[in-house]
């Protein structure tokens, strides 16, 4: 029984833990959902984010959503873009995002 309890705690710490963190460049890149906020942006390429989405259960949707995110934002400030866009559906915690530079010299373009 004890044993149990334990497994069940360690898996409910696991699951709700977060693993990712934004990095500094990562900071300066913001989300968008459409398309069409990019039209007028630069397309710099497109990366493709991992995270573990399964603990021995499966972890919290939202937490490996975010995850991805953070994950595509880090990798976006490293190419030199501002702005990612989801081009694809999250399946097996992964995803893939466009990525855009939008902004120069605090302006956008």
């Amino acid at each position: 029984m004890k044993k149990n309890l334990i497994a069940a705690c360690s898996v409910a710490l696991l699951s709700a833990c977060t693993w990712v963190k934004i990095s500094p460049k990562g900071e300066g890149v913001r989300l968008v959902q459409s398309q069409r906020a990019v039209e007028s942006c630069q397309r710099l390429g497109k990366v493709n984010a991992k995270v573990v989405s399964r603990v021995v259960i499966e972890r919290d949707e939202e937490k490996v959503a975010n995850e991805l995110v953070t994950l595509a934002r880090n990798e976006a400030g490293m190419l030199g873009g501002d702005t990612i866009v989801p081009i694809s559906e999250i399946y097996d915690g992964r995803r893939v995002f466009a990525v855009y530079q939008c902004f120069q010299s605090g302006r956008k373009n």
